[in-house]
């Protein structure tokens, strides 16, 4: 309670300072949101927003710390998507990157989409747009040298990304062989660059309403590997198919139509193979780390579903069965049924 008292009066002090608020009269918030950042909403008469910065240190168990810096790359994200997606991400009302904040338009009437999923609403338009978006935030930033030089932030993805998820797994991993394959995807992912990643994007960073998906919390965003994001935001999809056992087989077909809405929107078949063939890879690293890693799932909490991850996992990354996403998603389905853990 004192950590986020503190946080209150520092976003209180700065906006005064950029004018935005007028005085003690601004209502601050704070709101709930992932494990790297403070939030908070701002009201004060008709006008509404919200202000984020960077955490030093993560709220998670592990110690996990990372460069606040980050906030500066989130906010060139926002703008860089915005220039040619406009909608698909909050507007920026102010900037302070010397400092490590900035505010951004406050989205009335949304829902989060991981909520709505963990509440059984199941909405395949809802899949389909995430997986448009992203699939045209990688095609239009493929090999942009620009956009390399913009987001040349391979040192914080690896602190937040590739050394709590994978290493971290790796290190924790009883078995040598699968262990030591965890390590080889880890350098092969820090070493691939093909376009913009947002290195988040999952359902808790997707706002959803009738008509429009708003893109949140990119302050990962990497010049990188686009398999990272595609499989991040399948491993969701996949992991709740576990979770919510009788929706399994909609949360399946919601990563199916996730999986197509974003090799339509990519577009070109070289670029797609060079994201699906590392995807049965990295896919079932990311499962596995989703249960050992520094940031488990909070919704497995039955060791016999953690098991029944960690078995599955096992088997497609050493024995690589798949032969492609989808065939990945009906063998899921499959370890599903036959689980004991569904028992």
């Amino acid at each position: 309670m004192l950590v986020m008292s503190d946080s209150l009066s520092y976003f209180r002090s700065v906006l005064l300072e950029a004018g935005l608020i007028q005085g003690s009269s601004a209502i601050l918030t704070p709101l709930c949101g992932g494990v790297s950042s403070d939030i908070c909403k701002v009201e004060e008469g008709d006008r509404i927003f919200v202000v984020k910065r960077a955490l030093a240190k993560l709220k998670v168990a592990d110690d996990w710390f990372a460069d606040v810096s980050r906030n500066r790359f989130e906010l060139a994200y926002l703008r860089r998507v915005d220039s040619f997606l406009p909608g698909a991400v909050p507007g920026v009302i102010h900037a302070a990157p010397d400092q490590g904040w900035f505010a951004m338009e406050y989205l009335d009437g949304f829902e989060n989409w991981k909520a709505a999923l963990l509440q059984g609403t199941l909405r395949s338009g809802d899949a389909a747009a995430a997986g448009r978006i992203l699939g045209t935030i990688h095609r239009t930033t493929w090999d942009d040298g620009d956009v390399r030089a913009e987001f040349e932030t391979t040192e914080q993805f690896h602190q937040l990304r590739i050394e709590p998820y994978l290493l971290t797994t790796a290190d924790r991993c009883r078995d040598p062989e699968l262990a030591a394959a965890i390590r080889v995807e880890a350098t092969r992912l820090r070493a691939t660059r093909r376009c913009l990643v947002h290195g988040d994007f999952s359902p808790k960073n997707l706002l959803i309403s009738c008509d429009r998906l708003v893109v949140l919390d990119c302050e990962v965003a990497w010049f990188g590997d686009p398999c990272f994001d595609v499989a991040f935001l399948l491993n969701h999809l996949l992991l709740k198919a576990l979770h919510l056992t009788d929706r399994g087989v909609d949360f399946v077909g919601l990563a199916s139509t996730a999986w197509a809405s974003y090799q339509r929107a990519l577009g070109d078949p070289d670029r797609i193979a060079l994201v699906a063939v590392p995807l049965l890879t990295l896919l079932p690293m990311l499962m596995l780390a989703r249960i050992d890693g520094k940031s488990p799932v909070e919704y497995l909490t039955r060791e016999a579903k953690r098991q029944a991850v960690r078995e599955f996992a096992a088997g497609a990354i050493l024995g690589q069965k798949a032969q492609d996403p989808e065939a990945f998603f009906i063998d899921w389905l499959r370890h599903l049924r036959d689980s004991s853990a569904l028992a």
